[in-house]
């Protein structure tokens, strides 16, 4: 049986944390509580005992825990370290690596996979203090789940949500590579590309990277260690995921080959084909009465294409979705062999598909197109995970 330590820290959010307990209980974790002295404004010991079944930690100056080594025990036999809630003040002791209270002490000891859900003032999740904390300790390997985006206990609205229990579950799951694709790795891109015509302006598109996100977080559930690499979106991380952020369609394709070795590529950026010949350093100006400035272009480089002719470093599976507006079958099968990929999805994003919640795609392989039902676009993302999982196992 998989033994989580659940680190509970002060906020609004921790009654969360009992019924991600339960659930993971429910699905065959053995489940330890440790309260911060915040955690346990809000959770009592009781309570949390009562739903983990064992006792509950707290005090790193218990004589009779210490006696043993208490918080090495603690930090080490364990298979996953889980905080939900992470306040903002953990987070930043966690990057500073200080140790003055038991949670600190078991989080800078430990050597098993850490998982870190945030919940906070939407405010306190956007400031520069709490980026950079977060992105150091993602550059020391810890997993982020959330926050998702919603109202608060405060009457505010914002990103600062600790993510719901089930999706907690899965990201743990896929920490802890359970699944049908356990040892595989996955990279996804997902998102638009920005390419700039100066600092202020840029050539996009409307993609929101919602499908792209849920493909990234599907597989995680499956158990792949996912690298996702994204365009700029207002979505949160999916659970479990390593995710890297671009702008450019040179920047995704550097991040693209910079995560190779994967077992599978699924290339759903919509990625601009072009981008400006030159970048302007400062704001073009509107002179008044002057015609509108010239904008020469150059073609950007092809990220599906690339992969799929990495030679020894290219993926087993190498996927891509082909966004058309007419004769989508068609273009998806010409784009297919044209590219070298093995599969296509294909959409007709002129029926209102980009930023929706639901998507109808058509599976484009070396056998034939066979098209799927409209569903959720996470529905597509499952649907599509399982297909790549039977395609490697």
């Amino acid at each position: 049986m998989r033994r989580i330590l659940l680190i509970v820290s002060g906020s609004v959010a921790a009654y969360k944390a009992l019924e991600f307990a339960r659930l993971a209980r429910k699905g065959g974790f053995a489940v330890t509580g440790l309260l911060t002295a915040g955690g346990a404004r809000f959770v009592t010991p009781h309570a949390l005992a009562a739903i983990t079944g064992s006792r509950v930690h707290g005090d790193l100056w218990s004589l009779e825990e210490e006696v043993q080594a208490g918080h090495i025990r603690l930090a080490r036999d364990h298979d996953a370290i889980v905080v939900a809630p992470a306040s903002a003040d953990l987070i930043a002791k966690m990057a500073a690596g200080l140790a003055d209270d038991l949670a600190t002490t078991v989080l800078l000891a430990t050597t098993r996979p850490v998982l870190v859900a945030p919940a906070m003032n939407p405010t306190m999740w956007a400031h520069p203090a709490t980026r950079a904390n977060v992105e150091t300790l993602r550059g020391r390997g810890v997993a982020f789940a959330g926050p998702e985006e919603g109202e608060m206990a405060e009457p505010e609205h914002g990103l600062g949500r600790l993510v719901e229990p089930p999706a907690l579950l899965e990201a743990v799951r896929a920490m802890l590579a359970d699944g049908p694709l356990a040892g595989r790795h996955a990279l996804v891109t997902s998102g638009p590309t920005f390419e700039a015509i100066d600092p202020v302006r840029f050539i996009g598109n409307r993609s929101s990277g919602r499908q792209g996100h849920a493909i990234a977080a599907a597989l995680a559930g499956l158990g792949a260690r996912v690298t996702l690499v994204s365009g700029p979106v207002s979505l949160p991380d999916p659970p479990g995921v390593r995710v890297i952020r671009v702008e450019s369609a040179r920047e995704m394709l550097a991040a693209c080959e910079a995560a190779l070795p994967a077992d599978v590529a699924v290339c759903a950026a919509a990625v601009a084909d072009w981008r400006p010949e030159t970048e302007a350093g400062a704001k073009i100006k509107k002179v008044a009465g002057a015609p509108p400035p010239a904008i020469a272009l150059a073609e950007n480089p092809d990220i599906l294409a690339t992969l799929s002719a990495a030679g020894d470093r290219r993926p087993r599976l190498v996927i891509g979705f082909a966004a058309e507006t007419e004769d989508v079958i068609a273009h998806a099968e010409a784009k297919r062999a044209r590219k070298g990929c093995d599969w296509i999805l294909a959409n007709d994003v002129g029926a209102g598909v980009f930023g929706a919640a639901e998507n109808a795609v058509t599976l484009v392989t070396e056998a034939g197109a066979e098209p799927w039902p409209r569903m959720a676009k996470e529905d597509v993302a499952r649907r599509l995970a399982a297909r790549i999982a039977e395609a490697l196992r």
